[in-house]
C-alpha cells in the first residue's frame, strides 16, 4: 500500500486516540471491614495514578501425536492487578490498604479478623474507567470481582527526593475480570453506552 498521510488519518486513529491519562479507578471495600477510614473510596479515585486495563490470556495444551504436537485451548488465567497510588499526608488511603491488608491476616497474632458483618468477608470490588478526550460518555470499563491486597509496596524515603509526590504500589489478586461499557462517546459526540454480553 503506498504512503498517503490522507489515508492514515481516514483509517487510523480517526478520532486522535485513546489517552492513557483519562482514568479513574474505585475500589469498594468489604463490607464491615474494620479500621478503614471514611472517604477513603472517594479519597482513592483521586489518588490512584497509575493502573492498566487487564491483560486476556487463554492458554494452550500442546497434544503430541505420532511425532506432531497439537495445540489446542486451555483454561482462562487472571494475572494480579496494581494500582499506584500517591500518599498524602493524612495516610488515609495507605492505612486503608494495610487495614485491609491486615484483616486478612494480622500482623502479630497470625489470625483473620471477623467484619463486623460477618458474611461478607474480605473481599471487594474494583472499576477502572476509560474516558474520552471531550469528557462525555466514558470508552471502556472494567470490573474486577473479589479483589482483595496480596501485596501493599513500600515507600521510599529519600532526602534527595525533591519535588516529588511520594506514592506506593498495592497489588490485588481477584477471581476475575469483565468488560462492563463500551460507547460511541468519540464516534457520535455523545455518551450512548451499551451492555457488552459476558457468560460467565
Amino acid at each position: 500500500m503506498p504512503f498517503n498521510i490522507d489515508t492514515f488519518v481516514n483509517n487510523g486513529l480517526r478520532h486522535g486516540g485513546a489517552r492513557p491519562t483519562l482514568f479513574d479507578v474505585i475500589v469498594t471495600f468489604p463490607v464491615g471491614l474494620k479500621d478503614i477510614p471514611s472517604g477513603v473510596v472517594e479519597k482513592l479515585r483521586f489518588t490512584a495514578r497509575a493502573t492498566s486495563i487487564p491483560a486476556s490470556t487463554v492458554a494452550s495444551v500442546d497434544v503430541p501425536y505420532f511425532g506432531r504436537t497439537v495445540k489446542v485451548a486451555g483454561d482462562r488465567t487472571f494475572a494480579d492487578w496494581s494500582v499506584t497510588i500517591m500518599n498524602d499526608e493524612d495516610y488515609s488511603v495507605r492505612n486503608a490498604m494495610e487495614a485491609w491488608h491486615n484483616n486478612i491476616n494480622t500482623i502479630v497474632s497470625n489470625r483473620r479478623v471477623v467484619a463486623d458483618n460477618p458474611s461478607a468477608g474480605y473481599k471487594g470490588t474494583a472499576i477502572v474507567t476509560h474516558y474520552p478526550k471531550q469528557g462525555i460518555g466514558l470508552i471502556k470499563q472494567y470490573a474486577f470481582e473479589n479483589i482483595f491486597p496480596v501485596q501493599v509496596d513500600e515507600m521510599a524515603l529519600d532526602w534527595e527526593a525533591q519535588n516529588t509526590i511520594q506514592t506506593f504500589g498495592v497489588t490485588f489478586a481477584y477471581d476475575y475480570w469483565v468488560p462492563l461499557v463500551q460507547t460511541d462517546a468519540n464516534l457520535s459526540g455523545g455518551p450512548v453506552s451499551s451492555e457488552i454480553n459476558i457468560e460467565l
